[in-house]
């Protein structure tokens, strides 16, 4: 029986590997409308990451309506970013957020990754393709949903079919280039 858990454990390690490796930035989308369920799955992805201290500062704006992304395209000004069917703004509640006590360091921002991280993973195996952007007009984003000042719009995920089936080669550093072990 152990034998078959440990094999398990293995089974999903190299998953887990395997599905990070497929997921990329997707920059090209099909007009295909996103299933209510896999949107779920992508939401509860991110609502069960880990946070500091459990807060769990985060807020998902979904917008999904024709009429709401022309004016949406306003906040971020690229051609395929207008193919996307979803937009999700991932928000972080400074008001909820654990702050270290030595230094004050706020810890919103390192949540709301987190809480991205699982909801791109997520719609990776789902077969989705996502985008994580966060070069777009805070203010403009601010003002369009009225957002309270604790309140911080830190990253738009763009979500869809991509239409590109090819992923683009990723070129990483070598472990060699970033892991350092200790030396005293």
């Amino acid at each position: 029986m152990y034998k078959v858990l440990e094999q398990a454990l293995i089974n999903e390690e190299m998953n887990f590997k395997e599905l990070s490796q497929k997921r990329y930035s997707v920059r090209s989308y099909q007009s295909k409308e996103i299933e209510q369920e896999k949107l779920i799955k992508i939401l509860e992805a991110g609502q069960i990451a880990p946070s500091a201290v459990n807060n769990q500062p985060r807020h998902f704006i979904v917008v999904r309506e024709t009429e709401n992304h022309k004016k949406f395209s306003e906040i971020y000004h690229r051609e395929w970013f207008n193919e996307a069917p979803v937009y999700i703004v991932i928000c972080g509640d400074h008001s909820q957020s654990w702050k270290r006590s030595e230094d004050g360091k706020d810890h919103c921002d390192i949540d709301v990754a987190i809480a991205i991280d699982h909801m791109t993973l997520q719609a990776t195996e789902l077969g989705l393709g996502t985008c994580w952007i966060c070069n777009f007009h805070v203010q403009k984003c601010i003002d369009f949903f009225n957002l309270p000042d604790y309140i911080e719009p830190v990253a738009i995920l763009s979500l869809g079919y991509p239409s590109d089936r090819i992923p683009p080669q990723k070129k990483r550093k070598s472990l060699d280039e970033i892991v350092h072990w200790e030396k005293f």
